[in-house]
């Protein structure tokens, strides 16, 4: 009894939980270092930028390997541990890094399907998945990715800096060990972007600042999640539940090459319109029209007429509000028209 005490006072850690997180290294200003010819990617992201920091390693057995699948290919990764958090639990966790590393403001539905099947082959070896990524197109990758992957039921955050964490003045240490805390810890079964001490719903952010640590907002939903010095406080009436028994799957490749968005100005010409709507092979049009879903009729009708044409040759028209905040509503006459000639 007494051996036993004196073990346990000497090893307190050996009784507490490990969570599996595979970061997912993607690319992005995150994991920059400056070279001659300014800011570059650095691989080797784990040892170099997370190893040497008591926040992601907190000095335990560094042989212990994690595996991970890409393209079919098994690989063993190097493993570093967080130490014991606020909530009694550590973090192991391994990097699997794209190679070459993908470009965020040149990515598609190529590379989004690269992201969803990396964590569909490693579903059921992780408890969560964060996703590294460049901040310009990260809103739209996290919207991407909660259409591409269903029955989802792990998180999945996608976080990224303003700043390499190489940078004396980063924002990168506290994205990243926020999305891993939470990855790592609570059952949050959605595509999540986090930034900022923030976790936001996926698919309803948008960058609002080129420049600024807090770059990120969800305006129409609120945060599902906020870090505080006390911890983190999660809004569990927000966030989604399976509402079935499913297996988790992904949807590869969808066909954003083939929607355009327009925006409404005043003075736009049917014209300007209807050009943009006989794009060959256009499938689909984002109308993002003024206040709750209005847009200038044209000369006796002719735009609401442009519209109405492109319709029923069979090309979806979702009519959004270019406002921050509000939702589109057939309140007022322009709006009601936009209904009339079929948009959503």
């Amino acid at each position: 009894m007494g051996e036993t005490t004196f073990v346990e006072r000497k090893n307190p850690e050996l009784h507490y939980p490990e969570s599996r997180v595979l970061i997912i290294m993607t690319g992005g200003t995150i994991c920059m270092q400056p070279s001659v010819d300014g800011l570059v990617p650095m691989t080797g992201f784990l040892e170099n930028a997370m190893a040497p920091r008591p926040s992601f390693n907190d000095g335990s057995t560094p042989s212990v390997k994690i595996h991970a699948y890409k393209n079919g290919i098994k690989f063993a990764l190097d493993s570093l541990r967080t130490p014991l958090s606020a909530y009694s639990r550590h973090i192991r966790y391994g990097i699997l890094e794209f190679s070459p590393l993908l470009d965020s403001s040149s990515i598609s539905s190529v590379g989004w399907t690269e992201i969803a099947l990396t964590i569909k082959e490693n579903y059921h070896l992780f408890d969560g998945f964060v996703v590294l990524h460049g901040t310009d197109s990260l809103a739209y990758t996290a919207s991407a990715l909660s259409f591409m992957m269903s029955d989802l039921g792990k998180p999945v955050i996608l976080t990224g800096s303003q700043a390499s964490i190489f940078a004396l003045q980063s924002d990168a240490v506290d994205n990243l060990l926020g999305s891993l805390i939470i990855a790592g810890t609570f059952v949050i079964p959605e595509v999540c972007l986090f930034f900022h001490h923030t976790l936001f719903r996926g698919n309803r952010t948008t960058k609002v600042s080129a420049s600024s640590f807090e770059a990120f907002d969800s305006p129409n939903c609120d945060p599902l999640a906020k870090v505080t010095s006390l911890g983190v406080d999660v809004n569990w009436s927000l966030v989604r539940r399976p509402t079935r028994i499913a297996e988790f799957q992904v949807t590869k490749y969808l066909d954003t090459a083939h929607v355009a968005c327009l925006r409404i100005f005043p003075g736009i010409k049917p014209e300007m319109v209807d050009s943009v709507l006989r794009v060959p092979n256009l499938r689909g049009l984002i109308l993002e029209t003024f206040g709750m879903g209005n847009a200038p009729g044209g000369v006796d009708g002719s735009l609401t007429k442009v519209i109405r044409e492109a319709v029923e040759r069979g090309i979806v028209i979702v009519n959004v509000s270019q406002c921050t905040n509000g939702f589109v509503s057939p309140l007022y006459a322009p709006g009601t028209a936009l209904g009339r000639a079929l948009c959503i």
